[in-house]
């Protein structure tokens, strides 16, 4: 399997953990780094909240020392502002600047940015062209398939990206419209692939290593990000490069092995944001990683009512 090269950076597999607000914080990411993700997609920061030294975007933005390569993804939707900001952080120890251009929330959307920005060619242009101008690290934007069904421009947006100096661009084979429901559309992707001569990065759909090779067959993608899969399921990363090194399919976790994580999970989200917090967000993860699992709906209410990490912690070892 090729390795993938954006811009000056080169990973030795293409296998990449989508960013997804609230789950691709720091301890996940280390998780995920651990098991085999050679790119960790950060949880979008907001440029204008840079500017404005917002705290918890500072402490979004923090990088462990030993996680795989990181790519920080801005949104906004005012150039002066992304490119500017950009500038500001460069100097932080991520690889990639990713910016946001395919978020469906309606909040975000209807500010103007996220998957809204596909409706604004014009804007996708001065962004890209004034941050590629502003740094020297690759920069690189995420879209969809388009707005709409009426609306279908992955095409147009990967080319204006590319004129303007974009070093990738990743495709989500899904509208704004759709959100995460129906089938990906994988043929969007092949057909970026097709229409630019840098990278592109196939999303969407990708459960496992079957999907993952399928989506590369199909649409000739030069790296695979998973997304909503590797949520309790970090494992996803191990099989992949498994398959990429041996050609062989590995089996998942065991109980153990499932147990070991969740722990390591929580103590990395205690060191990081505290006890209060660790325990809330790690109720979340708990049901993820524990899905399919025997009594599975029952802890999951009983997650719910534990609030110290000791209860927490003896719960998981009694899975």
């Amino acid at each position: 399997m090729k390795q993938l090269t954006i811009g000056d950076r080169t990973f030795a597999h293409p296998f990449i953990l989508a960013p997804m607000a609230g789950v691709t914080d720091l301890p996940f990411r280390v998780i995920c780094s651990e098991l085999g993700a050679d790119l960790c997609g950060m949880e979008m920061v907001s440029a204008k909240a840079i500017y404005f030294n917002n705290k918890n975007t500072m402490d979004l933005m923090e990088i462990h020392p030993e996680e795989a390569p990181v790519s920080l993804q801005l949104f906004g939707s005012d150039a002066d502002i992304i490119s500017e900001m950009a500038k500001r952080i460069e100097e932080r120890p991520f690889a990639i600047l990713d910016i946001n251009m395919g978020c469906p929330v309606p909040k975000v959307v209807n500010n103007g940015e996220g998957s809204a920005l596909m409706k604004q060619p014009k804007l996708v242009e001065e962004i890209v062209t004034k941050t590629v101008k502003a740094i020297s690290k690759p920069v690189t934007i995420k879209i969809r398939k388009g707005f709409d069904d009426a609306h279908v421009n992955a095409v147009e947006i990967a080319k204006i990206a590319e004129a303007s100096g974009a070093a990738a661009v990743t495709v989500h084979g899904r509208t704004r419209e759709q959100y995460y429901a129906g089938q990906a559309d994988w043929e969007i992707i092949r057909q970026v692939k097709e229409a630019v001569k840098i990278p592109v990065i196939g999303n969407g759909d990708v459960t496992d290593v079957d999907s993952a090779i399928r989506l590369m067959d199909e649409t000739g993608c030069d790296g695979v990000m998973v997304g909503r899969a590797a949520r309790g399921n970090p494992w996803i990363f191990a099989q992949l490069r498994a398959y990429a090194e041996t050609g062989e399919k590995i089996a998942g976790p065991t109980k153990q092995e499932i147990i070991e994580v969740i722990m390591k999970h929580a103590d990395l989200q205690m060191a990081y944001k505290g006890e209060y917090t660790a325990v809330r967000e790690m109720r979340k993860h708990i049901a993820w990683y524990t899905g399919g699992l025997p009594h599975s709906a029952a802890l999951r209410r009983k997650v719910n009512e534990i609030d110290s990490m000791d209860e927490l912690r003896e719960m998981i070892l009694h899975i």
